[in-house]
């Protein structure tokens, strides 16, 4: 999850209107406006707005590569916009379950369930600038069963997206985008406040889009977003996806969740944290096997807000990365900009807490200078518990991940925690630019040996899959093996789903990796099946799919027997 500010752009719309910030809304007559005239006043800002030339950036980029975009929002500098993996993240209408073709091979029995992979897509396209993670989320299934397979495309119906489908146009300022400069941010943020107060939006409902990824604990299943409670979400037995609504746990969850939770094979038990603007910046908690959500440990040590996407657990611990990505939404409000901002100074560190702390009485904090963790893979115990092993993606060149992730490496490292002498320790695993890593989940929190992959080609396009062994020694390469998709193919994160996932016996890569791959020359999209173990990731299976699948983010596999409990 990287990040794009647009001061440069907001200086630009400044530079264009002369340093004069134009009249676009007259407070004082809002403050004696009528309540029943608030839509109408409301409206009116808008036109104002959209006819201003605070409205438009209007630089010359080339045509996208990708088809089915209505309109391209503009902008210099955004760089999700003006390249194929925006053109083909965005605009697409749902699909009902519809029946696909398999093209090569054949789909294996055991593959018996769905596939369901999160991503954004905005229903409506804004006025102002558009990141990738401003899209409403939308969910794409392919339900497999005795060798066949129906797709499926259904936006998760949260209050943002009901709300936004039943004005006809977007309401919510977006988030990553930033406002777009100060006559921006003080239209866009009093628009959006009228509509509030004439009844257009319900704050207490929530403003999150719930695009990110998707959890299976306690017998249901959600869609995530960081900034909003999950979405409880059924899959239906004719291949559909319907959204159940906005889960609070009984009353018991406060404002969001991590979209990582992390559940533990052994106990069923998930663990999870939020984070946020406003002491305690980090709260860790978690849930019962049944979906019971226990007591927040709200964490203080953490004295200033910072980007915490993802973490790790073991059998004994949970781990936090306090990165040198923080939180500044001074900066998006008044500045513009992106709400996240790099801070040179900060030293990177991570934070050890006992698994089933109460309090963080016992939470330890260790330096890691030069360690920028987004994403974390997996984590176990070593040494009676003495050591911790993590296996993570460290952000290099972490100061551009704000602007060019092109320019960004991610380099997959084991990292040694040695709690009883304070000393950490790091390898890296490859040399290859390497993200969404993966493993089988049978092993979350345990000692495993392989993980799998997506390669950056350079990021955000993903080219291949890769399988690491992650016990080789140090100083050696640990991929094993590599799927490249070869010409104008890019697919995603990749999901391993085990051939035998009750069998204790069975072995750790006996399964499949499976993943939806667009080819941007010919607009088709398929869903590929891997064998997880042979030598060279071989295709098992490719299935041609009704439409093209707009790049997106995570996702997993629900077997049969967990659908049938939702």
């Amino acid at each position: 999850m990287l990040l794009f500010p647009r001061r440069r752009v907001a200086n630009e719309i400044i530079e264009g209107l002369d340093g004069q910030v134009p009249n676009l809304i007259n407070f004082s007559s809002l403050l004696n406006c009528d309540k029943m005239l608030l839509g109408e006043c409301a409206a009116s800002i808008a036109k104002t707005f959209l006819e201003s030339d605070a409205a438009v950036i209007d630089i010359k980029q080339p045509e996208p590569v990708a088809t089915g975009i209505r309109v391209l929002v503009r902008g210099k500098h955004d760089y999700f916009i003006h390249n194929s993996v925006t053109s083909a993240s965005i605009d697409l209408d749902e699909l009902p379950p519809t029946e696909c073709e398999v093209i090569q091979g054949s789909l294996p029995p055991c593959l018996d369930g769905t596939y369901i992979r999160n991503g954004p897509n905005p229903q409506y396209l804004p006025c102002g600038p558009y990141h990738l993670f401003d899209g409403d989320g939308m969910l794409h299934s392919i339900k497999i069963s005795q060798g066949r397979a129906i797709f499926c495309s259904r936006y998760v119906n949260t209050n943002k997206y009901i709300a936004e489908r039943d004005a006809g146009s977007s309401l919510v300022p977006n988030f990553f985008s930033g406002f777009n400069g100060l006559t921006a941010s003080a239209a866009r943020g009093a628009l959006f406040a009228v509509r509030i107060l004439a009844g257009q939006y319900n704050l207490a409902n929530g403003i999150g889009l719930a695009n990110t990824s998707l959890a299976f604990f306690g017998d249901r299943l959600y869609a995530l977003c960081e900034s909003d409670l999950p979405y409880a979400v059924r899959l239906t037995s004719n291949g559909d996806i319907e959204t159940i609504g906005r889960h609070d746990f009984d009353g018991k969850l406060f404002m969001s969740m991590t979209a990582h939770p992390k559940t533990h094979p052994d106990t069923k038990e998930t663990f999870a944290f939020r984070y946020g603007l406003v002491p305690p910046f980090l709260t860790y908690f978690r849930f019962d096997s049944d979906g019971s959500k226990q007591p927040d440990v709200p964490i203080f040590s953490i004295t200033r807000p910072s980007l915490l996407h993802d973490f790790a657990i073991t059998n004994k611990y949970a781990i936090f990365g306090d990165i040198q990505i923080g939180m500044n939404p001074t900066e998006m409000i008044f500045g513009g900009g992106s709400p996240f901002g790099y801070d040179p100074n900060k030293v990177p560190r991570l934070g050890v807490i006992p698994r089933y702390a109460k309090d963080e009485s016992e939470m330890r904090w260790f330096d890691v200078p030069g360690f920028n963790i987004l994403h974390a893979i997996n984590a176990w115990d070593e040494d009676d518990g003495n050591t911790i092993v993590m296996v993570a993606p460290n952000v290099l060149s972490v100061e551009h991940a704000l602007e060019r992730l092109d320019l960004v490496h991610n380099l997959v490292e084991k990292v040694r925690i040695n709690l009883k002498t304070g000393i950490v320790t790091r390898n890296p695993l490859s040399a290859r630019n390497l993200d969404f890593g993966v493993i089988n989940q049978g092993y979350v929190g345990k000692k495993n040996k392989y993980v799998y992959a997506a390669v950056g080609d350079p990021l955000p396009k993903i080219s291949g899959v890769v399988k690491l062994d992650v016990s080789k020694g140090e100083r050696q390469e640990c991929i094993v093996a590599t799927r490249l998709y070869g010409g104008a193919c890019y697919g995603g994160e990749p999901i391993f789903v085990p051939k035998q996932p009750d069998n204790p016996e069975a072995e750790e890569d006996d399964g499949y990796v499976v993943s939806y791959v667009h080819d941007e020359k010919s607009g088709e999209s398929r869903f590929l099946v891997l064998d997880a173990k042979s030598a060279h990731l071989e295709i098992v299976a490719t299935v041609k799919l009704p439409r093209r699948v707009p790049y997106g983010f995570h996702g997993l596999f629900v077997r049969k027997n967990e659908l049938d409990k939702l």
